[in-house]
């Protein structure tokens, strides 16, 4: 199937490319409006919901992507794919919050859950960053690391949902005319089965395209001469985040605001835990002995923009410049110099 993509040429698999990115879009913000419903017909709240739905759906495309190259033996891109959407799935809060931000987003999310989703983020991330650089070794089908990785992300995941009922704190909101949940759009006429029916049509829509995008993008990478780790860390991350941008962009527009920050942190667990799965499918020697000093930049570059956002949500200033808080603005910036700098390493995977 590589190999059809690699005879077609770089600007069939760009306008290939582009069809399934807008497909991902569409099916991504239909998802955000099931998943609100979801939220309120079953009383399980936007942090779960934006945790196990949002997250889990949304993730469909790396899970794609990052396959189909462990598969097809590139570990890089698959590992490089899974940590470069890391980093740009935060920078797309920054996005979202210029667009539809009525005041910094950081100062308006009453839950303390997306703190400690926060502080997952950035502990798993430093350990893939110490596993890149210090390498790995061979047990029971992956590597030690990988291994690691799957434990310590199931372990986020169980103190996630068992922190969903307890609020060992609250934020202070000192004008509920900007708490969230106000803007929600009007009920869905639809049955439960029906429901189910159509967020289930919609992970079908996103995982369909995303394996599109990975086997075209890969194609796109050998032919543009870009390199793996850049096309992994950039162009096909930013294709596979689509998802989330979407999803983000949609609860934003309903006030939905713990739902969008959880959407992204409880993604970016899961694609920790992914390095895990691409470790088992991938038949050569363990994927973080092979990545190398760009993944470890990558994971890096990922967990100073989650810091940047943690530390807005415990400030809770609402200090705006461009419809954007001060901390949304610093994400952006630091995402853009870090993506300069990787692509000053894209040779070294």
């Amino acid at each position: 199937m590589t190999a059809y993509f690699s005879e077609l040429g770089m600007f069939v698999n760009i306008a290939i490319f582009a069809a399934c990115c807008v497909i991902v879009w569409i099916a991504g913000t239909r998802l955000a409006g099931y998943a609100d419903e979801i939220s309120e017909r079953t009383g399980l709240g936007e942090a779960l919901v934006g945790l196990l739905l949002l997250a889990g759906v949304t993730s469909l495309p790396e899970i794609a992507t990052s396959l189909t190259a462990a598969g097809i033996g590139n570990a890089p891109l698959a590992v490089n794919n899974l940590l470069g959407s890391i980093a740009m799935q935060v920078a797309l809060l920054g996005l979202a919050d210029a667009v539809y931000g009525k005041r910094a987003l950081t100062s308006v999310v009453p839950d303390p859950v997306v703190m400690l989703q926060g502080s997952l983020n950035i502990i798993l991330l430093s350990a893939v960053a110490i596993a890149a650089v210090m390498g790995d070794i061979a047990f029971a089908g992956g590597g030690a690391w990988s291994w690691g990785f799957a434990l310590a992300s199931l372990f986020a995941i169980h103190k996630l949902v068992e922190a969903n009922d307890r609020k060992p704190w609250v934020a202070n909101i000192q004008d509920d005319e900007f708490l969230e949940g106000g803007d929600h759009a009007r009920e869905l006429q639809i049955t439960n089965l029906r429901l189910g029916l159509m967020t289930g049509l919609m992970a079908i829509f996103i995982l369909a395209a995303g394996s599109v995008v990975a086997l075209s993008g890969e194609a796109i990478a050998e032919q543009s001469g870009l390199g793996a780790s850049f096309m992994g860390y950039a162009f096909v991350a930013i294709a596979t985040s689509l998802p989330e941008a979407s999803t983000v962009f949609a609860s934003m527009k309903r006030g939905l605001y713990t739902m969008a920050i959880s959407d992204i942190f409880g993604t970016n667990i899961l694609n920790i835990l992914l390095i895990f799965i691409v470790d088992l499918v991938d038949t050569g020697a363990p994927v973080m002995q092979r990545v190398g000093d760009f993944s470890a930049m990558a994971a890096l570059l990922g967990l100073t923009v989650t810091g940047l956002f943690i530390m807005g949500l415990a400030e809770r200033r609402d200090r705006a410049f461009l419809r954007m808080g001060t901390d949304s603005i610093a994400a952006l910036i630091t995402y853009l110099g870090g993506l300069a700098l990787l692509y000053l390493l894209k040779g070294a995977t």
